[in-house]
C-alpha cells in the first residue's frame, strides 16, 4: 500500500519547499519520470491539476500572477511521490545524521516527571527529555496521554482494493460520482470506491471478503460487474478529529496522532510534514537551550489553525459529495466555479499551500508566509543556503547595524548580503529555521525596534 499506485502522494508547495531547504528534493525520483495518473492523458491548459469533492480543475485556468510573492525561481507547487519512496529519503538522512531508528518496537505506554519520559515497549524502556507522539491515527501516547481528540463521525466508508474483473469494460476510468457514491480507477483493476453507510462497515472491523467489496462496487457504480479476484483491500473513513492541544507536559503530537481526516485531496501528509517541519526546529532549541519562552507553545498556535483548516476542507469535500438533492445542488454550483479563472486559482492556491501562513506580529504581508526563493545575481537561491537548519538575516542593502544585530545571536542567525534579481520590493527579512519570515521591511530601516523584538521570540542572546 506504500508503492503505486496505491502508495502516490501528491507533495504541495510547502512540503516541496521543506525537502528543498533541507536538500532532500533532488532525491525524490519518481516524480521527474511518472504523471500523476489522476490527471489523465489530456495535457497542456486542459490538464487536471487537481480536484476538490472529485469536481476537477484544469492548469489553463489557474492565474499564478495572483500570487504576487512567488518568484519564477520558486519550486513546483505540486510534484507526486509514494510513501515508500518518502520514508526511504527520510530514514537515509536520519542514518547520515547519526539518528538510531529502531523498527518493530510498539509503545505500550509512558511516565513523565518534571524532568524527562520513561517510554514502555513490551520488554525494554527508554528514558527521553521529551516524547513527541508521531505513532498514527490510533496513537498510542495520545491516549495514554490522554488528550482530548475532538471532532465529527464518518458519513461514509472508503475502501481501497487491488481486484481482478471479469468484465472491466463495465466499469469507466479515473473518478466517477455516482448517486449512491464514488468510485476511482486509477490503473486496471486499482479501485478506490466511497459508500455513504455513515462509516458503518469501517467502524464493525469486519473482514473484507470478495462478496462484501461486489456488492458495494455494484451499488455504487450502478452495474452488476464481476470480481474474480480480490488481491487486497483495506478501509477508511471520513472521521474528521483533532487534539484539542498538541503539548501536554513533556509530551508531544505530530501527524495523525494529532489530527485525522478523510484522504480527499491528499492534504495528511502535507499537513503531518508541516508539523514536523514547525516543531523540529523549535524542540531542538528547547533541549540545547536556547529556545526563549514560549517557543514550544508556539508549535501549537501556529499548526492547530493549520490542522483545523484542513478537517474544514475534508468536511466540506463530504458535504458536497452526499447523495442528497442538496449536495448535487451544491456540486453544480462549485462546478461551474471553479471552471472560472477566479475559482480555479483560489483552489489550485487553497490545496497547494499557496496561501499557508501563520499569524505573527509584524506589518508587512510577508511577515509570516514562506520565504520567497530569491535568486542572487550568481544564480545560487535562498533554499539552497539553508540545509543546515539556520536562521537567515537577509539584508539586499549591506546595512552594518542588521549585520551587528545578527552577530549577537551567535550561530543561532546567519546574516547574508547580496543582491539578487527580483527583491519584491523588500529590503531585508529575517527567515526561521523553517523558511517563515518572521519579521520584513520593505523600507530604509532606522529603527531596529520590530527586528530585534521578532529576533527576541524566536532567538536568545
Amino acid at each position: 500500500m506504500k508503492q503505486f499506485p496505491f502508495g502516490i502522494r501528491g507533495l504541495f508547495a510547502p512540503t516541496i519547499e521543506s525537502l528543498y531547504r533541507r536538500g532532500l528534493l533532488d532525491e525524490l525520483e519518481i516524480h521527474k519520470h511518472l504523471k500523476n495518473p489522476h490527471s489523465g492523458a489530456v495535457q497542456g491548459a486542459n490538464r487536471q491539476a487537481g480536484h476538490f469533492a472529485a469536481i476537477p480543475f484544469h492548469d489553463g485556468n489557474i492565474d499564478t500572477s495572483k500570487w504576487t510573492y512567488r518568484l519564477a525561481s520558486a519550486t513546483e507547487p505540486s510534484l507526486i511521490s509514494e510513501m515508500q519512496e518518502i520514508e526511504t529519503v527520510l530514514a537515509r538522512r536520519a542514518a547520515a545524521l547519526g539518528v538510531e531508528i529502531r523498527r518493530g518496537l510498539a509503545i505500550t505506554g509512558f511516565h513523565q516527571t518534571a524532568d524527562g519520559v520513561t517510554v514502555q515497549s513490551a520488554h525494554q524502556s527508554f528514558q527521553s527529555k521529551w516524547l513527541a507522539g508521531c505513532d498514527g491515527s490510533r496513537s498510542i501516547v495520545r491516549k495514554t496521554g490522554g488528550f482530548e481528540f475532538a471532532g465529527t463521525e464518518p458519513e461514509f466508508t472508503g475502501y481501497t482494493t487491488r481486484i481482478d474483473i471479469a468484465d472491466p469494460e463495465k466499469l469507466n476510468s479515473g473518478r466517477n460520482v455516482t448517486p449512491t457514491g464514488m468510485y476511482m480507477q486509477s490503473q486496471p483493476g486499482y479501485v478506490v470506491i466511497q459508500e455513504f453507510d455513515g462509516g458503518a462497515f469501517h467502524t464493525s472491523e469486519k473482514q473484507v471478503t470478495l462478496e462484501h467489496i461486489q456488492e458495494v462496487l455494484r451499488r455504487v457504480s450502478n452495474t452488476d460487474v464481476t470480481i474474480t479476484t480480490l488481491h487486497t483491500a483495506t478501509t477508511w473513513t471520513d472521521r474528521a478529529r483533532q487534539a484539542t492541544t498538541y503539548r501536554n507536559g513533556r509530551v508531544l503530537l505530530a501527524g495523525d496522532a494529532a489530527h485525522i481526516h478523510a484522504p480527499l485531496g491528499g492534504q495528511g501528509l502535507n499537513l503531518g510534514l508541516g508539523d514536523a517541519m514547525n516543531l523540529g526546529w523549535k524542540l531542538a532549541a528547547t533541549i540545547q537551550e536556547k529556545a526563549p519562552e514560549g517557543l514550544l507553545d508556539s508549535y501549537y498556535t501556529e499548526r492547530h489553525p493549520i490542522g483545523l483548516q484542513v478537517l474544514d476542507w475534508s468536511r466540506a469535500q463530504v458535504a458536497i459529495m452526499q447523495p442528497t438533492p442538496a449536495a448535487r445542488a451544491l456540486h453544480a454550483i462549485f462546478r461551474d466555479l471553479m471552471n472560472t479563472r477566479d475559482g480555479a486559482t483560489y483552489m489550485a492556491a487553497r490545496m497547494w499551500g499557496i496561501f499557508t501562513h501563520y499569524n505573527l506580529d509584524g506589518d508587512h504581508p510577508l511577515t509570516g508566509h514562506s520565504v520567497p526563493n530569491f535568486e542572487f545575481e550568481d544564480g545560487v537561491k535562498i533554499g539552497e543556503l539553508m540545509h543546515d537548519g539556520k536562521a537567515i538575516l537577509l539584508d539586499f542593502d549591506s546595512n552594518d547595524d542588521l549585520q551587528t544585530l545578527a552577530n549577537e545571536y551567535g550561530d543561532q542567525i546567519r546574516y547574508i548580503s547580496a543582491n539578487v534579481k527580483d527583491r519584491l520590493t523588500v529590503s531585508a527579512l529575517l527567515i526561521r529555521p523553517d523558511g517563515i519570515i518572521a519579521w520584513a521591511s520593505s523600507n530604509n530601516i532606522s529603527d531596529y525596534k520590530e527586528l530585534r523584538k521578532a529576533a527576541a521570540r524566536w532567538f536568545v542572546l
